[in-house]
């Protein structure tokens, strides 16, 4: 009896030692190591299942966790590709999570380029980038250069391992001895993969160096199964980078088609030269400025991401794009009378009727007996009063810095003169001139003034072309459109701008308000139609076109305005004025900072950066930089 309690106790320790071995398994415990002696074959037999099966499991165990963890950092992988969108960081994450998923030493990234070769674009190692280039095809021949594994891949979209690149006789791979040789790296196994987007393109390749053993750390071949997860990854990041590269060039389209609006409305006439491409170079100078400012008004100023600075330097670049809708005649006004031509010589010819008038009724004078001595002296009287008569009218017509009231009243004495027309003033119109001179036609011959005001001078504003309401214009809107009439143009007051073509002027900057806000502009661009239409503001509400207040006006907006108006006080390609010296611009500036025309705190960062400096190293003629006190003027807007 006791042999038989012994031995049964001793069974019962052993089974009692699996069974807690086994309830540890259960919990995925793998620690330790049971090895089961007892008096009976089959408790032995047992505990070595349990211990062959423990190692399975946990080797079963650690290969499931390390799939799951490369699958947990693909789909971590996938989320980051999604979300970033600096191009050199993108493919920096992608070697770098293809170097973990395979355990690789080294990585290198390819992108095909569109002349049909592979080039370098990243290697995670810190030896430079080869330069040279590898052709998908023989430039001579045509023929796929697939001795080359890159290419290969590229080609045929498969991946390819080699396990020892010394024995390798499939490919050429003295490239990479030659790379070794040059920086003392040594490769032995490789892997390389395609990175093929959606629309079956390679749009690149990866190839992974030296696929080192967890434990050992010694160099291995890459292992089969591992290859599934770095197509994967490669798939994912093509997708990615075909993203991005797609984004890329819509934005880089995006901007080109905004710069050629903008050099299109340069080039429209030659009274706006470059404006449109020199302010937004002052703008960016003065942002730039403005975001390293840390203490004062502008220190919360920043542009914080790229997607900032574009917004502000595509609404900088449409500052002035509704001028696309201001006839190039109306910006081109040299005279009081020209439209499309210079009215100033169908004037002259009337005067010219009148002295043949004039000779006509001399000779019929003398024909008739009259007094020849009278006669020719009457002649040379009125002869005299309609040249001087036309010179005076003519210099009316240039236009200057205020008429007189007594040169009005003379010029109003002169259009009543009457001239006689015997030919029908309504052949050979267009359909919108017919539509104009509706009602009856004069008799002929017609007694017509020197100088008219007539109703078909008058084009009326429609409907149509009234503001919508809830853009909050605030801008006193002529009654109509036009006004040709040629007694009212030749009494301009000042300049040579009707009140209607002024406004037309003017209007580019409520066109430009209407069209950026028609479109559909994503979030991130969201500001450009403020950025593009506030630089006629002042921070008194005397602005145009919605008035706005000091409250309602941004630092980018502030700082388009001083863009502007210095780029158009310099600018030395205007045929219609002299270009300002660097002194007289900044003295002109610094009257509307104390107005409050601008804002004095951007005017003396412009000042004190040095903004204007450099500015007009860049732009300005020589002979206009001269020496400017800029401590004056910032003394003066610290006072403001």
């Amino acid at each position: 009896m006791p042999l038989a309690f012994v031995i049964a106790r001793h069974a019962s320790r052993a089974l009692g030692l699996l069974a807690q071995d086994s309830e540890r398994v259960m919990r995925l415990d793998f620690s330790g190591q049971l090895r089961v002696r007892s008096l009976f074959y089959e408790i032995d037999t047992l505990g070595e299942a349990h211990r062959t099966m423990k190692a399975s499991i946990q080797e079963r165990t650690r290969a499931l966790k390390a799939a799951l963890d490369k699958l947990e950092s693909l789909v971590e992988n996938g989320l980051q590709l999604s979300a970033e969108r600096d191009h050199e960081k993108l493919l920096g994450h992608i070697l770098g999570v293809g170097k973990r998923l395979c355990n690789a030493d080294a990585a290198s990234l390819l992108l095909t380029t569109a002349e049909g070769r592979l080039r370098f674009a990243l290697r995670s190692r810190d030896d430079p980038l080869p330069a040279m280039e590898i052709p998908l095809h023989d430039p001579h021949t045509g023929a796929p250069n697939e001795q080359f594994v890159a290419v290969w891949v590229a080609l045929h979209r498969q991946s390819v391992r080699i396990d020892d690149t010394a024995t390798e006789t499939r490919f050429d791979v003295s490239g990479a001895r030659r790379s070794d040789a040059e920086t003392g790296y040594r490769t032995v196994s490789m892997l390389t993969v395609p990175m093929t987007a959606t629309s079956g393109e390679v749009i690149g390749v990866l190839q992974f160096l030296n696929a080192t053993d967890p434990d050992s750390g010694e160099i291995v071949p890459f292992p089969a199964e591992i290859v599934q997860y770095i197509e994967a990854l490669a798939s994912q990041s093509a997708v990615a980078l075909d993203n991005h590269n797609l984004l890329e060039s819509q934005q880089s389209l995006m901007d080109a088609l905004i710069r050629i609006i903008a050099g299109a409305i340069d080039a429209k006439s030659a009274y706006t030269g470059g404006h449109c491409e020199r302010v937004p170079e002052l703008a960016l100078m003065l942002a730039e400025a403005a975001c390293e400012v840390d203490s004062g008004p502008l220190a919360a100023f920043r542009f914080v991401s790229e997607d900032e600075w574009r917004e502000f330097r595509i609404g900088a670049w449409l500052h002035d794009c509704g001028k696309v809708t201001t006839p190039e005649y109306v910006v081109d006004k040299a005279t009081k009378l020209e439209t499309i031509y210079n009215r100033i010589h169908e004037i002259r010819t009337r005067f010219e009727v009148l002295l043949r008038d004039a000779e006509i009724e001399r000779l019929t004078r003398l024909l008739a007996g009259g007094d020849a001595a009278a006669a020719t002296a009457a002649f040379e009287a009125r002869k005299a009063q309609l040249i001087d008569d036309f010179r005076f009218v003519a210099e009316c017509n240039v236009g200057g810095e205020a008429m007189a009231p007594a040169h009005l009243v003379r010029l109003r004495e002169i259009a009543r003169q009457t001239w006689l027309r015997h030919f029908d003033d309504r052949l050979g119109l267009s359909q919108e001139e017919h539509r104009r001179r509706a009602g009856q036609a004069a008799p002929l011959p017609a007694v017509e003034p020197l100088l008219a005001d007539k109703a078909h001078h008058v084009v009326p504003r429609t409907a149509a072309q009234h503001f919508d309401e809830r853009y909050g214009f605030k801008v006193k809107v002529p009654e109509n459109l036009y006004n040709f009439g040629e007694v009212y143009n030749l009494g301009i007051g000042r300049g040579t701008l009707t009140e209607e073509e002024r406004f037309k002027i003017n209007e580019h900057i409520i066109q430009t308000v209407i069209m950026l806000d028609s479109l559909p502009l994503p979030r991130n661009m969201r500001r450009v139609p403020e950025y593009a239409g506030t630089h006629h503001e002042t921070l008194t509400g005397s602005g145009y076109p919605r008035g706005l207040t000091q409250l309602e006006l941004s630092v980018p907006a502030r700082i388009m305005a001083v863009a502007d108006i210095f780029e158009a006080l310099t600018a030395s390609d205007r045929p219609y004025k002299k270009a300002k010296t660097l002194s007289e611009a900044i003295a002109i500036l610094a009257g509307f900072a104390r107005e409050r025309h601008i804002d004095p705190d951007v005017f003396a960062l412009f000042l004190s950066a040095g903004v204007y400096r450099r500015y007009a190293e860049r732009f300005l003629e020589p002979g206009q930089i001269d020496e400017v006190d800029i401590g004056i003027y910032l003394a003066a807007a610290v006072s403001v």
